[in-house]
């Protein structure tokens, strides 16, 4: 065989198996933004009135998360398209500096463990994404 791959080993991807697995991949990102929007937004309203800043520490976590998220999904699409490694390494770092910051702050302005409540809701989209994306392409 010297490597080389046999007929039955192939497995083909048609187009339309493309097609629909993108249109999938676009409607988990446009579900996960809306639904971690919503869940950040219902709970940190019930829990204003007695945790104010871990509340809108939660809500500035998911709405980072759910930006971050959407930005690292564009720059692996980029990547793809134009195997440009450099631009999607410098954007990651920029990411990173970024909303690294954000919880600082909140940690800062106190209590401590609001820093806490800002990553719940900055990786809710991951989290969400994650078993979306798995339950839709499980049966592939």
């Amino acid at each position: 065989m010297n490597g080389e791959e046999t007929g039955s080993a192939r497995r083909s991807y048609s187009l339309a198996q493309a097609t629909e697995d993108l249109a999938t991949y676009q409607r988990l990102k446009r579900s996960t933004a809306l639904g971690t929007l919503l869940i950040v937004s219902v709970i940190g309203l019930l829990a204003l009135r007695w945790f104010f800043n871990p509340a809108i520490a939660l809500v500035a976590g998911g709405c980072c998360g759910v930006f971050n998220a959407l930005l690292t999904m564009r720059s692996g699409e980029r990547l793809v398209e134009r195997r440009s490694v450099g631009a999607f390494v410098l954007s990651s770092l920029l990411r990173i500096g970024l909303f690294g910051i954000v919880p600082v702050t909140f940690a800062v302005a106190g209590p401590w463990w609001s820093m806490a409540w800002y990553f719940a809701g900055f990786f809710l989209p991951l989290g969400i994404f994650a078993y979306a994306a798995q339950r839709a392409f499980a049966a592939k």
